[in-house]
Parts: C-alpha cells; sequence; structure tokens
C-alpha cells in the first residue's frame, strides 16, 4: 500500500480492536489510505500509545478509544461520542477477538462466556450502533474479521469456531435488513497469520500447522488489510452477505 494513495480520503473508519494484530494493520491501511480512523481498545493503554507513536504523521489522523465492546453501556457510550463528532461514519470494522483454547471436555463456562462476548456479542453490539447511523445516511460498509477457524473447527477451539462461525451467520442475515439501506455487510476470515494471537502456541504445533497450508507459510497483516480496503470501497458496493477466506488454501 503506497503512502499518498487517498482512496479513504477523509473517510471516518472504526476499527475494533484497532491497535494490536491485525487490527493495528488495519488501521494502518486506512490511514495511508487517507482515512480518520477510530481504533478501539480494552487495556493496553501503553500498547495503544505506542502504536499511535509508531505512526509519526499518520497517527493525528488516529483516535484511541478504551472500552469494552461487550459491554452495552460503553458500547452506546461510544457511538454517541463519535457521532457527536463527526457527521458521518463509513466503515466499521469488527476485529475484537480472543482466544481461550481447550478441549471442550475440560472447557470451562467462564471461557465460553468471555470469547462469546468478545467476539460474537461484541459484533452485535457494535454493528447495532453502526447501523443505526449507517441507515439515516444510507451508505455504510461493516466488516466482520472472523476466522477460517470458523469453517474448519480446530480442536480445542469449540467456543472460537462457534464466536467466528455466528459472525458469518450475522453478517449474512444482516446483510438481507440493511441492503435497501446502501449498506454492505461482509466477513473475512483469515487462516494462521503472524500476530500475537498465535504467538503463544508451542514450536512443534506452529510447524504442524504450516504443513497444513498449502502455500506452506503465515500470512502477513497486510494481505488481510488489502481485502479489508477492498470490501471497504465504493467499488465493493454490489458485494454483500459474503465470507472471503484469505487462508493459503486452507
Amino acid at each position: 500500500m503506497e503512502n499518498g494513495n487517498e482512496d479513504f480520503k477523509d473517510q471516518v473508519i472504526v476499527v475494533t480492536g484497532g491497535t494490536r494484530g491485525i487490527g493495528a494493520g488495519l488501521s494502518k491501511a486506512f490511514l495511508e489510505k487517507g482515512a480518520i480512523v477510530y481504533a478501539t481498545y480494552a487495556g493496553n493503554d501503553e500498547k495503544a500509545n505506542a502504536f499511535k507513536s509508531s505512526m509519526g504523521s499518520l497517527g493525528e489522523r488516529l483516535q484511541l478509544r478504551k472500552f469494552d465492546v461487550s459491554k452495552k453501556d460503553e458500547v452506546e457510550a461510544f457511538w454517541t461520542g463519535i457521532t457527536n463528532e463527526r457527521e458521518q461514519i463509513h466503515v466499521l470494522v469488527n476485529n475484537a477477538g480472543i482466544r481461550q483454547d481447550n478441549i471442550l471436555a475440560s472447557l470451562d463456562e467462564e471461557s465460553w462466556d468471555r470469547v462469546m462476548d468478545i467476539n460474537l456479542k461484541g459484533t452485535y453490539l457494535m454493528s447495532q450502533g453502526a447501523v443505526l447511523h449507517m441507515m439515516r445516511k444510507r451508505f455504510g460498509r461493516i466488516i466482520n474479521m472472523s476466522s477460517i477457524g470458523g469453517k474448519l473447527g480446530l480442536p480445542g477451539q469449540s467456543n472460537y469456531a462457534a464466536s467466528k462461525a455466528g459472525q458469518m451467520a450475522m453478517a449474512k442475515t444482516l446483510s438481507k435488513e440493511v441492503g435497501k439501506r446502501g449498506i454492505t455487510v461482509n466477513c473475512v476470515m483469515p487462516g494462521f497469520i503472524e500476530t500475537e494471537l498465535i504467538s503463544d502456541l508451542p514450536e512443534e504445533q506452529i510447524k504442524e500447522y504450516k504443513s497444513q497450508v498449502p502455500l506452506k507459510r503465515f500470512g502477513q497483516t497486510e494481505e488481510v488489510a488489502h481485502a479489508v480496503l477492498f470490501l471497504a470501497s465504493e467499488k465493493a458496493g454490489y458485494i454483500t452477505g459474503t465470507s472471503l477466506e484469505i487462508a493459503g488454501g486452507l
């Protein structure tokens, strides 16, 4: 992605979980395209501020917002604040997500609930706020960052896979509800991408996963960002209710 290309000049983009991992890559990509980005995060002020600083002059168009996407009152406060600041919000990327892996027989209820709350309930709450705004403007792009895990069902990830499959089902339904208002809703399904979300995997497991990928490598955040920017663009106006796999052939 080249600096100076302003496909999203002055558009307002919201990226949940937008200061780390794939989310940071997406925030950076939109900033490079001229957008004003609101990157949300849940807890780590130091890393969020370090990310903003790392953006240099691009950081002048980066707004950080700290809240829990699974908390209705916090989400509502966010949308109230941003709609008071900006005339229009053009794109929402539901990227905030966590993993708490364990085989189902040993998976505790708290781990099930927390993953579903952040990954799926957070998508519901954030999308609801975005739709109420976008419908009035008769334009919008909502992109859910799902996962190839929602299709493949990797062992030890019943909670994560269920939440990611839920994001795809939600996008399919929501796209039918809001299409007539000029809003598209799609999913992107990354496979194994080089981020901290998979950095805790044992080395042997990483080797095993890479051996399963036909391209024999993990993806880069930039490769995911290219697809997200396309789906967020006006050029993708006739694409809705679909899920795009970026998984190296898995």
